[in-house]
């Protein structure tokens, strides 16, 4: 398998003159087509940071990043709008759904901002609501349904236009076990069936578990790294909580 992203020394530093942080510092690491890689880390460990860097919704200081051949590090304001439309999808913690759409309305909104027409709009989104499970809900506003559902959602408008790479940060932080399970084996779900590349960022060990393979981060930089490989999702569970408890950080461990 060729590599589908690859990051090159990566540094990110806020601040000037004597206040520099570093948030990220030189990582490197690549991630081949169809994989679902885990970042985890404490907070403050970068984590967040290198996700946005990755979404090129924030810009490095130093290094590279490739998605095949397209440095992204390269572009320009316009052209990074339009790699982020055309390749990535995103589902963040606070679901960021608007209010005044119907869930069904949410997830088309990506689609007509692209300029499809309808009746393929109808289509993929008929085909996500199903995927997802939640066609039941389809006409309900975001303030009528559950947390799990309303996530679920926001899933489904990140994968509807089949993004190459789905950029998840936290995304079962707000949700309570059986959502976030749910969620997480809709991630294995597209990952397998549908060859989606999934990096997730999370301080959760139950999450990761689901992973394929994990990157570690303390203070800016990659210490360790877990391959699940052919392992059961309770033992690479086991193998994680072990990392974990070296770090010291402040990570929620089982459900």
């Amino acid at each position: 398998m060729s590599d589908y992203i690859k990051v090159c020394d990566v540094e990110k530093y806020y601040g000037n003159g004597q206040n520099v942080t570093k948030a990220v510092d030189r990582v490197s690491f690549s991630v081949e087509k169809g994989e679902f890689v885990g970042i985890m880390g404490a907070s403050g460990s970068g984590k967040t940071t290198l996700l946005n860097m990755l979404a090129a919704i924030d810009r490095v200081t130093a290094g590279h990043i490739y998605y095949e051949n397209t440095d992204i590090t390269e572009l320009s304001e316009d052209g990074l709008s339009q790699f982020r439309k055309h390749n990535l999808g995103f589902v963040f913690q606070e679901y960021n759904l608007l209010d005044t759409l119907t869930m069904e309305e949410n997830i088309e909104l990506a689609l007509t901002l692209q300029g499809w027409d309808k009746k393929a709009i109808q289509k993929a989104c008929g085909q996500v609501l199903e995927l997802l499970q939640i066609e039941d809900v389809r006409g309900k506003f975001p303030y009528q349904v559950s947390g799990g559902q309303k996530q679920r959602c926001a899933c489904a408008r990140a994968i509807v236009n089949h993004p190459k790479l789905l950029l998840a940060d936290e995304p079962t932080g707000a949700l309570d076990s059986r959502s976030a399970q749910t969620l997480l084996e809709t991630f294995t779900e597209l990952n397998q069936t549908m060859g989606a590349t999934i990096l997730m960022v999370t301080h959760d060990a139950f999450s990761a578990s689901y992973c394929g393979r994990i990157l570690f981060l303390k203070d800016g930089k990659i210490f360790h790294e877990l391959v699940r490989g052919e392992k059961h999702r309770n033992l690479f569970l086991q193998e994680v909580l072990d990392v974990l408890s070296l770090t010291g950080g402040e990570m929620s461990h089982a459900r």
